[in-house]
């Protein structure tokens, strides 16, 4: 018996590249090249959907999901598309512990509420920070660098012909709108974003921290929060929130000299609500990995040009082409750079593209809509598994 499990131990602890889980046949869960996970095509309530992950770090510290269908646990409703990328940053036990709760949280407050609304949105937001914060508290005496581990968490929910859009960071979610008198598709950005590189966000810190000359600060070109990170707004990123983990055991770099007396960073979205009109084409919802190297318009232009199929794919490779010239290397030869190392050229990138059909939106309110359930990479996972091998990233090794 010892024999055998340790024969699994070992296999689960061998790199990626032999213990993917590999997908054939049938594109029910997606596709995989390489570093790459593609679903070309899919079906939402309100439409068509194409997603796609890239993964650059030792470890996909990017999460996504899809979930259309019931956005409650009534029979009654509410009915919808729910949009969520998650993109970690210092590990990814943030970003797969936001995969595995926000979505529920979000199903019992609509319970509660009989519908989705900024309030219910903003309370399962709530509600998944204190769980991660309760996940960390547990976990500090033996693995105190989780206080150091956060992720941005872009949610979009389409619901009675209605858009909401949350945000914590620097994800971004830009819609293609039909312009009727030209033809042309524009870009509009629909989620504010909360990194210090944006002025705004400098001077909402500032106005916070009065007594803090130190709040945000320019360091290597790079504009900070206390020199340490970007995003001012985040799950997670314990060690920012609560004064009682900014010290030892937690590395060095990630104390700050002086005690603070109330949270550097805060959890709470960002909310906008949009009706949808029929002018409205399709959402590309994205890790910051992608718009480092596409503006808004161009993204739109690239879906806009292009067959529905392959659409997330396509953004990606657009962004992976991209990066590579900055580095006047060819795109072909960075597909072969491994994970990890892959890191100093890109940043994981997830995309999901949804297209927008305005005579389903008018429609998915029964209980008669089809249910769909897709994590980026295409598998789904308890989130107790034990095998490191287990985890989304290592199976699929997008």
């Amino acid at each position: 018996m010892l024999a055998v499990l340790m024969n699994y131990l070992r296999a689960c602890w061998r790199p990626s590249s032999d213990c993917r889980y590999v997908h054939s046949g049938s594109d029910a869960v997606g596709r995989q090249d390489g570093l790459l996970w593609y679903k070309d095509l899919g079906q939402h309530v309100n439409g068509e959907f194409s997603m796609a992950v890239v993964q650059a770090n030792n470890l996909l510290e990017d999460q996504s999901q899809i979930e259309s269908g019931p956005l409650s646990s009534l029979d009654s409703g509410p009915y919808g598309t729910f949009v969520g990328v998650y993109d970690g940053h210092g590990g990814p036990e943030t970003s797969r512990y936001i995969t595995d709760h926000l979505f529920q949280h979000l199903k019992r407050f609509a319970s509660e509420q009989h519908s989705v609304s900024p309030e219910v949105i903003r309370k399962a937001y709530q509600a998944t920070e204190e769980g991660f914060l309760s996940l960390v508290a547990k976990q500090w005496p033996v693995k105190p660098q989780i206080a150091a581990v956060g992720s941005c968490c872009l949610v979009g929910i389409i619901c009675s012909g209605t858009l909401y859009v949350a945000n914590v960071g620097d994800s971004r979610v830009v819609m293609g709108r039909l312009v009727k008198a030209t033809g042309e598709v524009l870009a509009v950005q629909l989620s504010a974003e909360h990194n210090a590189s944006i002025e705004s966000v400098r001077q909402e810190l500032r106005a916070l921290h009065p007594e803090d000359s130190q709040i945000v600060v320019l360091k290597h070109n790079v504009w900070r929060v206390k020199g340490l990170i970007q995003v001012s707004r985040s799950i997670g990123d314990t060690y920012l929130k609560k004064a009682e983990y900014n010290r030892e055991p937690l590395y060095a770099k990630f104390r700050l000299r002086e005690p603070f007396k109330k949270p550097i960073l805060s959890s709470e979205p960002s909310i906008s609500v949009h009706p949808l009109q029929p002018l409205d084409q399709f959402l590309i919802f994205a890790s910051d990995g992608l718009w480092e190297h596409l503006s808004n318009q161009q993204a739109v232009d690239i879906v806009n040009s292009n067959p529905r199929s392959g659409s997330a794919k396509r953004l990606i490779k657009t962004a992976l082409q991209a990066a590579a010239k900055k580095r006047e290397m060819r795109y072909s030869d960075l597909k072969k750079i491994d994970r990890g190392v892959r890191r100093h050229f890109h940043d994981d990138i997830t995309v999901v593209v949804v297209f927008l059909d305005s005579n389903l939106i008018s429609r998915a309110n029964s209980s008669k809509v089809p249910v769909l359930s897709l994590r980026g990479g295409g598998i789904t996972l308890p989130h107790n598994s034990l095998a490191p091998c287990a985890a989304p990233a290592d199976l699929t090794g997008p």
